[in-house]
């Protein structure tokens, strides 16, 4: 089963960020940083890890928007060079198969299903078996260390 779709957040969303002073963006909760390591700062626009020296924004995300109790937000960095959000059918973005990863699995409601950790190499066993469970609609993937947000992925 390879037609799950791995996309990353909208661009747009996070454009205007980059323009505000840095005291504009530390009343909204968010940081400039600088990367200073390789991985280490995953964008969540193009799944691509900040080259060190790259411009990333810490901001905090609703990654989870559901009515109910598995709503969630958390932190996320996105790069300043990320100018389209990452999209693709049945292949894992590289910056995910080097990381420990917690999957989650939610229904069409945003209700949790089920859950697991995974090695990132081993990530598209995890959701082929996850989309062979009927209750399944879609997984989010996070850093399982952190416990960040990464990416969404669509079944089916």
């Amino acid at each position: 089963m390879n037609n799950f779709r791995i996309s990353g957040l909208p661009a747009g969303t996070f454009r205007n960020m980059f323009s505000s002073s840095d005291a504009a963006l530390a009343v909204a909760g968010m940081r400039r940083i600088v990367a200073d390591a390789r991985p280490g700062y995953p964008c969540r626009v193009s799944l691509e890890d900040a080259g060190v020296g790259e411009t990333v924004i810490l901001g905090q995300y609703r990654h989870h928007a559901v009515a109910g109790p598995y709503a969630a937000s958390g932190p996320i960095f996105v790069r300043e060079t990320a100018s389209r959000a990452y999209e693709s059918i049945g292949q894992i973005p590289p910056a995910l198969l080097g990381r420990l990863l917690s999957v989650r699995a939610y229904d069409a409601a945003g209700l949790l299903r089920a859950a697991d950790v995974v090695d990132g190499a081993d990530l598209e066993g995890l959701i082929e078996r996850f989309a062979d469970r009927q209750n399944i609609d879609y997984l989010q993937v996070h850093n399982a260390a952190p416990g960040c947000f990464i990416c969404q992925v669509d079944l089916g």
